[in-house]
């Protein structure tokens, strides 16, 4: 039975080994990468049946990304656009430490899923999904991402699925007031929202304490959870008018791409499993903890090495 149901983009990702330039590097890892094919792999690695839905170009590249996430054991639900000018996003990722820090470039305009619609994705399995889940990237691609993300909302909504949003604001894709528009749009089909507590500012105008934000969501738009990530100091989760605060878990950094996406499937696998919202909180500290140990934006990890990590903090969840 399908379990998590997520929509987006994935690109291609090539990066140049650490502390080489892009510009002079003559060699580059290559891998995949897509916010919502991320949280589906990590939900997937902790148990759950997850289905990625998406539009990706018959070509060689298109074939890896969906090669790549069934290797990891999720499901695909892929369009195929067999058009000769047909693309793959790719996006170019450079290692450095301070003050250089690391640097990104994305070469993803005019890729295949920006023309995809509705019509083309087996939305069944959306329909009898538990949690379908998208983000703020995915209506910023194009018009047609826009409406397709919008259709795919409402039609989790109306079978009865919880619909999970991450706002995942990206400032080269649009600005914040296009954002807000859109995003206010789709909130009505919204169950869970997560926000970066950067994003609940820039984009929404929200100030004041990390609670006082996540009331504000919480009272404007009247989500049924609210869950607010702050970086090095934690998250917590607004649900039933009662708050739930967890810390970040130690971890050594190989790379830290893709800890969001980790932190949300690790939230949602456990939600999906029936777990409480501190069960939840701890679950996605532990996902986004251990992702940060991996080289890449999904997080290869197992549900033995999850508990044993939340052993140490707040004892043995299983599932």
């Amino acid at each position: 039975m399908t379990q998590l149901v997520t929509f987006g983009e994935t690109m291609l990702r090539l990066s140049p080994p650490n502390g080489e330039r892009l510009e002079t590097a003559d060699q580059f890892d290559a891998g995949i990468g897509g916010a919502e094919s991320n949280v589906a792999v990590a939900a997937a690695q902790l148990g759950v049946d997850a289905v990625w839905l998406s539009k990706l170009p018959d070509s060689p590249l298109g074939r890896r990304v969906a090669r790549e996430l069934r290797g990891h054991g999720v499901r695909t639900g892929v369009t195929w656009d067999d058009s000769e000018d047909a693309r793959l996003g790719t996006y170019y990722l450079e290692y450095g430490g301070a003050p250089r820090g690391t640097k990104v470039v994305y070469d993803r305009a005019n890729a295949a899923i920006t023309t995809v619609m509705p019509g083309e994705l087996p939305v069944e399995a959306i329909q009898g999904a538990s949690v379908f889940h998208t983000t703020g990237i995915t209506p910023a691609l194009s018009g047609a991402t826009a409406e397709t993300t919008a259709a795919l909302l409402e039609t989790a909504a109306e079978a009865g699925t919880t619909c999970s949003f991450d706002v995942n604001y990206r400032s080269k894709l649009w600005s914040p007031e296009e954002a807000r528009e859109t995003y206010e749009s789709l909130f009505d089909h919204v169950d869970v929202l997560f926000v970066p507590e950067r994003d609940a500012t820039t984009v929404f105008g929200y100030e004041g304490s990390a609670v006082e934000i996540a009331h504000g969501i919480g009272t404007d738009y009247d989500f049924e959870t609210v869950v607010l990530t702050r970086g090095e100091a934690g998250s917590l989760a607004l649900h039933g008018g009662e708050l739930h605060e967890q810390g970040t878990l130690p971890a050594d950094t190989i790379d830290a791409i893709g800890t969001g996406d980790a932190f949300v499937g690790g939230f949602l696998s456990r939600r999906i499993h029936g777990g409480d919202v501190d069960e939840c909180l701890a679950y996605a500290a532990g996902a986004a903890a251990l992702k940060r140990t991996v080289t890449g934006d999904v997080a290869v990890l197992t549900h033995r090495e999850l508990v044993e990590v939340l052993d140490d903090e707040r004892g043995d969840i299983s599932r």
